[in-house]
Order: structure tokens, then C-alpha cells, then sequence
């Protein structure tokens, strides 16, 4: 079915999205309707309790990724899954499990997450499912916790390649994968296996990575399935909107359009939902502005 928006809408084709942890006051139709009104074309969908639960019973699991698989082709909306939802795990830690928990369970629990949002992609349409690693444990060596993570991701890896969805593991801050060369150690480790991809925050690369963003682009190329961005600041880990950081977001965008990067361009400002349909308009249209050559 042909959508009622359509996507790739940029001349360029780049496509931008717009993240529902940053929308987390609407209902998640309403987020769909507010995106395509504003002309995005897709969503970086965070599976969490408000909006698609991974933990509610599988009928009604079942039935609403079967509405949601409807409303994003009548709009013609591209998505990503996410699943760095705060507290859908445990209520009273955040991001807590992780695939580098020392309890065989509770990583078990993070795993089984991840198996399900693999099956809610496939089922979706997604280009990819998004996952991290965890800080390392105090008590777990270095080498044992990059082998445990390697172990974690393995059958995750195999159930995406069955499914047909890519698994893009994001650089986080304070993770034991905390930038591109932790991404190419876990790469190295499984084999380098191709359905490996990467998730790659553009705010994260000004944080922490020695080159520029738009060279941190360049150099994630092979690998790319998916961007997160928003604007932030040298060494500190704020998710801002656009302006009000040191990101050169026209040099970025040019070098998706240099590599040709096709996915979603999806922008991450999970504080900002107290006035998220505001930041969701104001956002695009910066991404729009910085596409104009200077």
C-alpha cells in the first residue's frame, strides 16, 4: 500500500525521524499523526510501557503491533526499533538489566527483550533494532565482560539474521561500548559478521570521539544502520536541542549525503517531552535549514 504522506521526502534522501522517548505524553497514534503532519518520514520507536509494551500479554502484544504495523504504512512512516527504554525492565533501575549483568537470569531478561523487539521489527517493517551494551560491572574484568557481552549478543544476532532485521548496537557514554572503537572490539569478537550494524548518536561522537562527528560518520560507513541525533557539548553527556551546542549539523548532514546513508536520521531528545510536539517541529525544521548550502 502506498502511504498517505510517502516517504524520502528530502531531495537529498536523507530521511529524518523523530524519537517517541522524546514524545513520551502522546499516545503513540498520536505520535504517528503528528509526524507525518510535520513531514517526517519515520519514527525511532523506544518499546516501553506508554507506548508499545514488550512486556504485555503476547495476544495483546500481538494485536497491537498488528495496528501498528497498518498505521505505519497508511502514513507512510519508516521506523527503527529502540530499546533503551529507562525502566521497562526494572522499575527501580535504570537501563538495568543489561547484556553485562553478572546474574545469568537477569541478563537473561535483557537478552529475552531484544529477542522480542528482533520479532516486533520483522513484523513492523523496521530496517533495524537498536541495543547497547551496559556499563561494565565493578567485580567482572574487562576481557570477561567484553566475552559475556560477545556471548549476549550472539543469539540475538542469529535471531535478527533469521528475521531479516539488523541489529545495531549503539556507542553509549559510560558503557563498556562507549564509542567506535568499543564497536569495531565487539565486531572483531563475533566474527565480523556482516548483519553486525551500528547504531551512531551524532551528539555521542561530540562527546567523546577524538574526530569530528562528520569524520565519525565517514568512518562508520560500512557499518551504519541507523542515526541518532541532537545536538550536545564537548565531554558533557546533555542531549540538547539544536542551536544550543557545538554541533556543525550542515557538515554532519553532508557527509550521510557524501556515504549515501539511506536510513533513518532519527532525532534523540528523550528529556524533552514536557514540550516534545514543539521540539518535534523546531527540530526538523533546523534539519531542513542546515540542508540549504551555506
Amino acid at each position: 500500500m502506498t502511504g498517505l504522506h510517502g516517504t524520502g521526502r528530502e531531495p537529498d534522501g536523507l530521511r529524518f525521524g523523530y524519537g517517541t522517548n522524546g514524545l513520551t505524553d502522546l499516545r503513540l497514534d498520536d505520535i504517528l499523526v503528528l509526524l507525518a503532519e510535520l513531514g517526517y518520514d519515520g519514527v525511532g520507536l523506544t518499546l516501553d510501557h506508554m507506548h508499545l509494551d514488550p512486556l504485555a500479554p503476547p495476544g495483546e502484544l500481538a494485536a497491537r503491533v498488528r495496528h501498528l504495523a497498518r498505521r505505519l504504512d497508511r502514513l507512510g512512516l519508516s521506523v527503527v526499533v529502540e530499546t533503551g527504554a529507562r525502566y521497562v525492565l526494572d522499575p527501580r533501575r535504570k537501563h538495568r538489566p543489561t547484556l553485562l549483568d553478572p546474574d545469568h537470569d537477569a541478563r537473561a531478561a535483557r537478552i529475552g527483550l531484544l529477542h522480542t523487539a528482533v520479532r516486533i521489527a520483522g513484523d513492523i517493517g523496521a530496517r533495524a533494532v537498536h541495543c547497547f551494551s551496559g556499563p561494565a560491572p565493578r567485580d567482572t574484568s574487562e576481557e570477561a565482560a567484553w566475552e559475556r557481552l560477545a556471548e549476549a549478543i550472539r543469539p540475538v544476532l542469529a535471531g535478527a539474521e533469521a528475521t531479516g532485521v539488523a541489529l545495531a548496537v549503539e556507542p553509549e557514554p559510560g558503557h563498556l561500548l562507549a564509542d567506535l572503537s568499543g564497536f569495531h572490539r565487539l565486531h572483531k569478537l563475533l566474527g565480523e559478521p556482516e548483519s553486525l550494524g551500528l547504531t551512531l548518536d551524532i551528539g555521542h561522537c561530540q562527546c567523546l570521539e577524538p574526530s569530528p562527528p562528520e569524520d565519525c560518520v565517514r568512518q562508520a560507513a560500512p557499518w551504519l544502520r541507523h542515526v541518532q541525533i541532537e545536538d550536545m557539548r564537548r565531554g558533557v553527556h546533555e542531549h540538547l536541542p539544536f542551536g544550543e551546542g557545538e554541533i556543525d549539523l550542515p557538515a554532519v548532514l553532508g557527509a550521510l549525503r557524501e556515504i549515501a546513508y539511506g536510513g533513518l536520521v532519527s532525532v534523540e531528545l528523550p528529556r524533552h517531552s514536557h514540550a516534545g510536539p514543539a521540539y518535534a517541529a523546531s527540530s526538523l525544521d533546523c534539519l531542513r535549514a542546515a540542508l540549504t548550502p551555506r
